[in-house]
């Protein structure tokens, strides 16, 4: 039986007793959806902002518009932003997620499916950052939403064992 993502990522947050908070956009909150399946999480998992439009990005999360407006709100820097911005507003979150694409109707061809997750890591004196880009192999909204929250809590894992 294959464990998933959600499940390695629950238990190595047991293990090394850390908390995490999520931003999510493109995915819809399928992400915390994923991740309080598991039992006990509760006592590892902060919660999670669903900041589907730029300005809501913008209120809870601190983003700056005209970062939103150079960049667009699918971007590396503005998903950047997002882990932080979520980071800052939750004091008991070791690291935080975000997750940010564009799925259409209307999505450029070459942005089409294209997600950026990024994690960030609350340190003493700053956070430490990371961002990638994937590409969706999934063609329906339904499975590029999962698609993307399997890839955003596995990102974090990684970067969680990366560090540990």
């Amino acid at each position: 039986m294959k464990v998933s993502t959600a499940t390695k990522l629950a238990a190595t947050l047991k293990h090394l007793n850390k908390k995490v908070v999520l931003a999510e956009s493109c995915s819809g909150g399928r992400a915390a959806a994923l991740l309080t399946l598991e039992p006990g999480i509760s006592a590892h998992f902060c919660g999670s902002a669903v900041t589907y439009q730029e300005p809501v990005k913008s209120a809870w999360l601190g983003v700056d518009a005209e970062l939103i407006e150079a960049h667009t709100a699918e971007s590396p820097e503005t998903t950047l932003a997002m882990a932080i911005g979520i980071l800052q507003r939750t004091d008991d979150a070791d690291w935080s997620v975000a997750v940010t694409g564009h799925f259409g109707p209307g999505a450029p061809p070459e942005k089409d499916g294209v997600i950026f997750v990024a994690t960030a890591q609350r340190l003493e004196q700053t956070n430490q950052t990371q961002w990638k880009q994937f590409l969706l192999t999934s063609d329906s909204r339904s499975d590029r939403q999962l698609e993307a929250a399997e890839l955003t809590l596995g990102f974090l894992l990684q970067q969680i064992l990366e560090v540990a």
